[in-house]
């Protein structure tokens, strides 16, 4: 069980000047702004839950991810894994918990990956039996089986993405933090990860920490989760109350092939909002309400366009929904 009390984190960054004469005083001033990346949050997540923490960037999601795993020591508050603060007893927590950072690796760069997963048997003391047990598992689910002799530096990024779950899953921990593990990844490679993902919580019941800008993976994963904003948790609960609260909302993009005034466009009763960007026009509504073959059809045969883009509710769009209930 991971237990967050009052949790704060504080960076000191030192004012800088401009120029060569302002840096080289820079060096001598004792001058620092405070950033507050984390504001006294509260949290406790259960063994077996999968947890999207999700925020827009600098929200403090990162910084608080490295407190739980021990990387970085709160400057107020306390973290516990299981009883334990992780940046006090690191080698203790270690071996519970398995760690994803969606730019970085913990594999070697230059040996085949199978020896990578040789070193950290030996790292992590796992059993023969247990080695092959979780191999054969880990080979099937993320399909790693093929590259397994290929050196790390000459996977394609989904092949990397799915070998690093596979390391920090290997020691079988009790915590997963993944930290924007499907950044950059295609569609297919996505899904593989998601339901690996799935797979572990389901036959090993491994509680997960996600974070993630993509609200697929929160939608395919998580019956949980965690907003914070600023540093502050401004929602802690079930998604389907997220997804009652502001409808399955829609942006569907076209760029139109004929001449328009906006203002004589149909708004369904209200129900569709348009937004003009540059050449191309923005169409905003709650596909709870308003059905998207009607509004498709109405573009194709009012706007004679060829080419649309439907995107759903972002992340960015969630936390400022929230902060305007909030102002409200």
């Amino acid at each position: 069980m991971i237990q967050i009390q009052n949790l704060t984190k504080v960076f000191k960054k030192p004012i800088r000047k401009e120029g060569v004469l302002g840096m080289l005083k820079t060096l001598f001033s004792t001058k620092y702004e405070e950033i507050v990346a984390v504001n006294d949050i509260n949290l406790d997540i259960a063994d077996g839950e999968i947890v999207g923490y999700i925020g827009s960037n600098g929200a403090g999601k990162s910084t608080t991810i490295k407190m739980m795993c021990g990387i970085l020591t709160p400057s107020s508050g306390k973290v516990l894994i299981d009883g334990v603060e992780p940046y006090r007893y690191r080698r203790k927590v270690a071996s519970k918990i398995g760690v994803v950072f969606g730019q970085k690796t913990q594999l070697w760069w230059d040996i085949p990956l199978i020896e990578s997963f040789k070193v950290l048997k030996e790292i992590y003391q796992i059993s023969d039996a247990d080695y092959r047990e979780r191999m054969d598992f880990l080979c099937d689910t993320l399909g790693i089986r093929d590259f397994l002799n290929q050196a790390v530096r000459t996977l394609s990024l989904g092949q990397r993405m799915r070998a690093d779950l596979a390391a920090a899953w290997l020691h079988n921990p009790s915590i997963l933090f993944l930290d924007e593990p499907t950044i950059g990844l295609d569609v297919l490679v996505k899904q593989r990860i998601r339901e690996a993902i799935k797979a572990m919580n389901a036959k090993y019941n491994t509680t997960v920490i996600l974070t993630t800008h993509d609200m697929q993976d929160i939608e395919d994963l998580c019956s949980r989760i965690v907003l914070i904003e600023k540093g502050v948790i401004i929602y802690d609960g079930p998604l389907a109350e997220i997804k009652h609260r502001f409808g399955d909302l829609r942006t569907l993009t076209v760029n139109p092939k004929v001449e328009y005034v906006v203002d004589e466009l149909n708004t369904f009763g209200g129900k569709l909002t348009y937004l003009q960007q540059e050449s191309n026009l923005l169409l905003k509504f709650n596909a709870e309400e308003l059905s998207m073959e009607h509004v498709i059809d109405y573009v194709f045969h009012t706007l004679k366009t060829a080419d649309l883009k439907v995107s759903e509710i972002t992340i960015e769009d969630v936390v400022r929904n929230i902060l305007e209930e909030q102002e409200a």
